[in-house]
């Protein structure tokens, strides 16, 4: 059903779809953002590790209550598109009635020169948002990057109005956890171009408490993974998830930096303060 309190075209990358990018979502009967960021073309080597996949992008927007969202591929050929066409072609369709809303450092068209300044002389009313703000500074996708890549899970949280997610497919794993006493489901996290930091956090799983060690279990020696796992040992309920079963895990807390035990037991006793936390 159509919210008449909403108006216009929302428009944006959403990374993150933090606070400030809310703001503006909330207020739209539509969005438009483009599915691999700007400067994948423009500049591949400056091209930002993302917060979220265009998937979980969209679905986060899609939360927000806007009826509709486009999505564009930002292409070499688009990003050559002056910024009158653009905004005529894409902004100015008459169902999101002559209203665009965005942050005050959205550019758009060759060269970023569109601005809304642009878009008023078009006929367009344009809607700049106030940057939401945390902890006195901008809150901002980079920002938000830099405090997952640190485990800065409070502020990222505080940031995202939620704790950060990602997906992953459950598979088996060496049996070793269950062999010490602490049995895992072990994830493995798909599209995070992240570098999230190593080490142990507290997670939600389907509502479910769990201890999780992100990581490739160094004590194990030979036997560590080759690759980034989260291994997660639930403390109470265990969720009903299937080895092949795409799960959504909520990072709530950092609790330590992964590290290598000198001993089995050692890292059993690490375990044990870990889930006491």
């Amino acid at each position: 059903m159509h919210n008449a309190s909403r108006r216009g075209l929302a428009v944006g990358f959403f990374d993150g779809v933090h606070l400030g990018h809310q703001a503006i979502l909330r207020g739209a009967s539509a969005a438009l953002t483009f599915r691999n960021h700007p400067l994948s073309v423009l500049a591949p080597e400056r091209a930002p590790r993302l917060v979220m996949s265009a998937e979980e992008r969209i679905a986060a927007m899609r939360a927000c209550g806007v009826g509709e969202v486009i999505v564009l591929d930002f292409t070499k050929e688009l990003a050559q598109m002056p910024a009158r066409e653009f905004a005529l072609r894409h902004l100015a369709d008459p169902a999101w009635g002559g209203v665009v809303r965005c942050g005050g450092n959205w550019r758009f068209g060759r060269g970023g020169e569109g601005d809304a300044a642009l878009l008023r002389s078009l006929g367009l009313t344009v809607e700049v948002l106030p940057y939401a703000v945390h902890d006195g500074g901008r809150i901002s996708s980079t920002r938000i990057r830099g405090a997952l890549e640190c485990g800065e899970m409070e502020d990222a949280s505080a940031m995202l109005g939620r704790d950060w997610t990602a997906h992953g497919e459950v598979f088996k794993g060496k049996g070793v956890g269950a062999g010490l006493g602490f049995p895992t489901v072990n994830v493995l996290l798909e599209g995070v171009s992240l570098e999230l930091r190593r080490g142990v956090y507290e997670v939600f799983a389907a509502g479910c408490r769990a201890i999780a060690n992100y990581g490739v279990a160094p004590t194990f020696g030979e036997m560590a993974w080759k690759r980034p796992v989260l291994e997660m040992h639930f403390t109470g309920e265990v969720p009903s998830v299937a080895e092949g079963e795409s799960v959504e895990v909520a990072f709530h807390r950092f609790v330590r930096p992964e590290r290598r035990f000198s001993s089995l037991e050692e890292l059993k006793r690490q375990i044990e303060s870990d889930v006491r936390g």
